[in-house]
């Protein structure tokens, strides 16, 4: 999505344009979003920090069968 002044302008008038109790459901959205891709992000560090871990574990003769499914 642009972040465009003209784009930027028109989201704000919109947002002026609701009634206070809206503005407050749109700031709450986007807090929303913004917790959303934090914690996203924090997942994708875990999975990458655990993955050398856990490639000492998956990967072994006994195992191997579960490779092929």
């Amino acid at each position: 999505m642009a972040t465009h002044p003209n784009h930027l302008r028109r989201l704000h008038d919109k947002i002026d344009r609701l009634p206070p109790e809206r503005q407050a459901e749109v700031e709450d959205f986007v807090e929303f979003l913004s917790h959303k891709d934090r914690d996203r992000g924090l997942v994708r560090a875990a999975t990458s920090a655990s993955q050398s871990s856990f490639a000492k574990v998956w990967e072994n003769p006994d195992d191997a069968v579960y490779d092929a499914l």
